[in-house]
This record gives structure tokens, C-alpha cells and sequence, in this order.
């Protein structure tokens, strides 16, 4: 049987974490390779140009486009605020003046003597993209962005919610079978990222969000509460972006699911640190897990684990994390990799492994649907 390989769900106390920050668009870069940088730190700017629009000046005045420019009150490079008048006409004797005025701020960058438009082009929104985690620029991609490195402790879930945040994390139940309720959260956690067991309900997510907690870390919650927390479904492409409160970091998946131990015991002695997380998660081609890091500048003189410095290899032995149904966000241990081809119910031929459960059920699944948390 030939070496198997698989994505990997970290869940280390140490580890050396990259981070590539990098505009949309050309920019400025505003560090240097070699500065220390803190999450809140702007490592590189850029202006989204504005809108362009376009007013019917010759058409409002009614007048022929070729009659515009005596008429023209503003030129090419001006800037205007709303209620600038562009042009003015007079009628008769001076009589009966008409005017057009700019719907817009901006800058005049266009007028066209055949078709009688002023283009304006409206003011830039500004860019700007921070380090996200404390730690050290080791590589500058000109125009674009960098590369933060720093030693520290990574949790990775299964599925997520919301986008970049920053805040003490801070635990609020001492099992990791015990659920999030509405009365654990108090005023006092405004800025906390919490950290539960096996479960938060729909009420305690919305009553999280009112009192301002900026993230929440915890084995499960129901799809439907979910869907109703953020007020649409959840479609297939990728999370990260949306309109909430705070961040929600699923570690095990949907449903009541006991966090896993390994879990809970590494984010109960990072309480009181400041942590980085991001919901984003792409379950597709080109995965992308949802983390909370705690940057550890004390651990870069200590070599890192074994496990971090390897690829991750599916072999017996292995605790890997289902990640399809019908054991959606079940874990697992690796007991056997036959290496025959299998038929699944879709038809296809795929190789699968076999593993036992935490309940002790021993199931058979394709390999490309678990895995493995590395350690």
C-alpha cells in the first residue's frame, strides 16, 4: 500500500504559524521585513477608485452638446461637492437661468463635447489591511503585502462563522460536555472571545452578540439556529464574510457534540491571552479552517514538535475527524486502510479507511472524507 496523505485539522500548543496579509490590489506596503507588528497593525494601504457618474449636463440644460462649453462652470480636475453647479444657462434678456449641479463629491474627470456628459469620478474608499496576528514580518511582496510569522498555540473547527476579530479568550464552563447558556452570559464579557463545551443555543447567540462578545469557541450548534442568527442559509461558498456581531468557531459540527478533549484542555490554559480568530471556512477545493491562534513569543527558542514539521500521514493509529455525513464532525481512530478500491452508494470507486468511533462503533468511510488532527 502506498503512503496516504490528508488534510490535517490542527490542534497544537505549538506551532509555527504564517500568515500572508496581501491587498486585492496594487498598494503600499507600510512595514518592513524584520518589524515586530501587533494585530491592530496596518502592514500595507490602498484606494479602491470611485464610482464614475455620469450627469446629462447638456440634456438637463437643453442644449445642443456642441453649446456646453460656454455654458461649463467647472473643467476637467476640479473637485465638486454635492450641490456644485457644473453649468448654467440664461434665457432671453438673461432671464429664466437654468443650472445643473453635481449629485455627487468627487473629482470632474470627464467632459464630452459630443454627447454633452461630465463624467465625476467619486472619492476613493480607502483600504487598508492589518497583521491580524502579533509577530514578525519575514518576507515583503511589494505593492501587495507580507508575510507575519510568529510561534504560538492553534486550534482549528470544523465550520465557522464572521470575520477577523481580536480578544481575550476566556473560558466559561468547565467540561467540555457542558453547553453555553444564556445566563453564563453577563455584561462583563464585552470583547471576550468565550469558549464553551458541547453546545450554544440560538438565544445565547444572540444575547452573546448584544452584550458584545466578539467571539465564541464551542463544539456545536444547531443549523437552524444558526440560520436564523444570521437571517439567511448558508450557501456553499466559502464563509468569513458576514453581516455579524461576532465570530462563531464550530470545533466538532451541527448538533449537541461534546468538544474533543484534546481541545478543551490546550484553549483552557491559553485563558487570559489575547487571541486572532477568523470563521472563514471552505469545506471544497482549497480548504480553508476556521483558527484561533494565541501568538507565544516564549516559545520561539524551543523546537517544535515533531508533528509540525511532518506532513500528515493517514496510518492506523490516526484521529482524524469525519467530515461528510452521515458522521459529519464525528472523531474517529484509524484501525485499517484496505488498499482495494471500494464502490460507495454514488457508484464510484474510491479507497476507503476503517476506524472506530468514540462510541465504539467501527465504521468505513472514503478516505477523502476525513481529516486528521494534528497534534
Amino acid at each position: 500500500m502506498g503512503t496516504a496523505y490528508t488534510p490535517g485539522l490542527a490542534v497544537s500548543a505549538h506551532a509555527l504559524i504564517r500568515k500572508t496579509r496581501r491587498l486585492p490590489l496594487k498598494g503600499t506596503v507600510t512595514v518592513q521585513e524584520g518589524q515586530e507588528v501587533t494585530p491592530d497593525t496596518v502592514v500595507a494601504r490602498a484606494e479602491i477608485p470611485g464610482i464614475m457618474q455620469t450627469v446629462r449636463v447638456a440634456e438637463q440644460l437643453g442644449v445642443q452638446p456642441d453649446e456646453l462649453p460656454r455654458m461649463l462652470k467647472v473643467k476637467v480636475g476640479d473637485t465638486v461637492q454635492v450641490g456644485t453647479v457644473l453649468a448654467e444657462s440664461r434665457g432671453l434678456f438673461g432671464l429664466f437661468r437654468s443650472e445643473v449641479k453635481s449629485p455627487v463629491e468627487g473629482t470632474v474627470e470627464l467632459i464630452s463635447e459630443v454627447s454633452g456628459h461630465v463624467g465625476i469620478r467619486e472619492k476613493p474608499t480607502p483600504l487598508e489591511v492589518k497583521a491580524y496576528i502579533a509577530g514578525k514580518v519575514v518576507e515583503v511582496i511589494p505593492q501587495e503585502g507580507v508575510v507575519v510569522e510568529t510561534h504560538g498555540s492553534l486550534v482549528q473547527g470544523i465550520f465557522g462563522v464572521g470575520g477577523e476579530r481580536l480578544g481575550e479568550l476566556k473560558m466559561l464552563v468547565d467540561s467540555p460536555d457542558q453547553p453555553i447558556t444564556d445566563e453564563m452570559l453577563t455584561p462583563d464579557l464585552a470583547g471576550k472571545v468565550i469558549v464553551g463545551g458541547s453546545f450554544i443555543s440560538g438565544s445565547a447567540l444572540r444575547k452573546a452578540g448584544e452584550i458584545g462578545v466578539v467571539g465564541i469557541v464551542v463544539g456545536g450548534t444547531l443549523d437552524t439556529d444558526l440560520v436564523e442568527f444570521l437571517g439567511y442559509d448558508i450557501g456553499v461558498a466559502i464563509t468569513g464574510h458576514e453581516d455579524i456581531p461576532l465570530t462563531l468557531i464550530l470545533t466538532e459540527g451541527f448538533g449537541e457534540i461534546r468538544m474533543a478533549q484534546r481541545t478543551f484542555n490546550l484553549l483552557r490554559t491559553l485563558q487570559g491571552r489575547m487571541a486572532s480568530i477568523n470563521g472563514a471556512t471552505q469545506i471544497r477545493a482549497g480548504v480553508i479552517r476556521p483558527e484561533v491562534i494565541v501568538p507565544r513569543p516564549e516559545l520561539a527558542d524551543e523546537p517544535l514538535p515533531r508533528a509540525a514539521l511532518e506532513a500528515q500521514v493517514l496510518e492506523i493509529g490516526s484521529h482524524v475527524r469525519i467530515i461528510r455525513e452521515p458522521y459529519f464532525g464525528k472523531l474517529a481512530t484509524v484501525t485499517a486502510l484496505p488498499p482495494q478500491l471500494v464502490e460507495i452508494p454514488t457508484g464510484a470507486m474510491v479507497r476507503v479507511l476503517e476506524a472506530e468511533m468514540e462510541d465504539g462503533r467501527r465504521v468505513v468511510v472514503p478516505r477523502a472524507n476525513v481529516e486528521i488532527i494534528a497534534e
